[in-house]
């Protein structure tokens, strides 16, 4: 289905044709009409598959037409679990928002960073990004006034809850109006989100989408059964000898991540570790470097995943499982999108076997075997 057909604008349109967007994802068809017309919305999609646009695209719409708010007092509300996905999310507002006839002005806030030019910049903001925590601080400060919210989004609603932000968001919800369209987007549909939905919407559209068969065939699964001493040189030499450029390792804590990627380095593989310790400067930058092809291997814990977003990541590593088969899927979702093909590896130890059998049963599909112990490794690594 064309995004001609679901009553945007002409401005809009020609801004998703600037960038090359044709045809709407799934979730777009049927998300993107249903807020013009002011319902609350369930959106339940694994990242990649167009959830910010099809919040973006019409909330942009309707601000066309709304009249603006006082000073400091914002029409849209979007929180996120993390800077990086707020940063990303607000890049999406102004890509599309950058040719409209009546100017939108976006901004992203988050903790890490100074206060007071946050404080400064939200000066006639109509759409506001926000980490939980970081708005709270502005909210009390009277930087900010949530009185006159039109629309509210949680945007990766199961990662806010996971990473406890309950509490500040309830804090938050009582500073809003009553009166509101409320849009909840997440990629799995936990409990906790089950319940926050039954809490905060008012009889939603509910739009689940499966993880598309066809896309998972793109994906090419292989999975190296591999000694605990082997793990590491394995890596180095699947790197190498398939001459990687791009690739994204996942692991399960900042001490690993950055183990891994000085592992890498000494070897000779550029590569940098990114997670919650590493500052706000440094996480914008390696993100670009890594979009763009300036630097080889990213190595990130999954609690950074969420704000990496590039449409052709042609390889995935999980040096280490994640501890759920949902979010098995959603790290080897981030290669095979857009119709290109991507490769997705696993490194298995003895007492990895039980847990991906595991989330091979979930996701009914059987990966091939390799034993990574017969794999003749480079001589000299370290």
């Amino acid at each position: 289905m064309s995004f001609s057909s679901l009553g945007l604008s002409e401005g809009l349109l020609k801004a998703l044709e600037d960038q090359h967007y044709i045809q709407a994802y799934p979730i777009q068809k049927e998300a993107i009409p249903a807020i013009l017309k002011g319902r609350d919305v369930l959106g339940i999609a694994k990242t990649g598959s167009g959830k910010t646009a099809s919040y973006v695209l019409p909330i942009l719409m309707k601000l066309q037409v709304i009249k603006p708010s006082k000073n400091r007092h914002v029409n849209v509300l979007v929180l996120a679990p993390t800077r990086e996905l707020a940063v990303q999310i607000h890049g999406v507002f102004q890509l599309f928002g950058s040719g409209l006839v009546e100017p939108i002005k976006s901004l992203a806030v988050f903790g890490g960073v100074s206060i007071n030019p946050q404080m400064i910049a939200l000066q006639n903001v109509n759409v506001l990004v926000a980490t939980p925590g970081r708005l709270l601080e502005l909210a009390e400060s009277n930087a900010v006034n949530l009185s006159e919210v039109e629309t509210l989004v949680l945007d990766e609603a199961d990662k806010m809850l996971n990473l406890g932000f309950k509490d500040e968001m309830d804090s938050l919800f009582a500073l809003l109006p009553k009166k509101r369209q409320n849009l909840l987007f997440s990629a799995t549909l936990s409990e906790d989100v089950m319940l926050i939905h039954q809490i905060l919407l008012h009889d939603p559209l509910v739009i689940k989408i499966e993880p598309d068969v066809d896309q998972l065939e793109l994906i090419n699964q292989v999975a190296y059964f591999v000694s605990e001493k082997n793990k590491g040189p394995l890596l180095r030499q699947l790197i190498k000898s398939k001459d990687m450029k791009q690739v994204l390792i996942f692991v399960s804590s900042i001490k690993r991540a950055d183990n891994v990627a000085n592992k890498l380095r000494n070897n000779g593989i550029e590569a940098m570790a990114i997670h919650s310790k590493t500052s706000q400067g440094q996480r914008t930058n390696l993100l670009t470097k890594f979009k763009y092809g300036k630097l080889r291997v990213l190595v990130a814990t999954d609690l950074l995943s969420r704000g990496i977003d590039i449409e052709f990541l042609p390889c995935v590593i999980n040096y280490e499982l994640p501890r759920s088969p949902k979010d098995y899927l959603h790290r080897i979702g981030r290669t095979g999108r857009a119709e290109s093909p991507g490769d997705a590896i696993s490194l298995i130890t003895p007492v990895d076997e039980h847990h991906f059998n595991i989330i091979q049963k979930k996701m009914g599909k059987q990966i091939t075997r390799i034993d990574g112990d017969s794999v003749e490794l480079v001589e000299g690594d370290v």
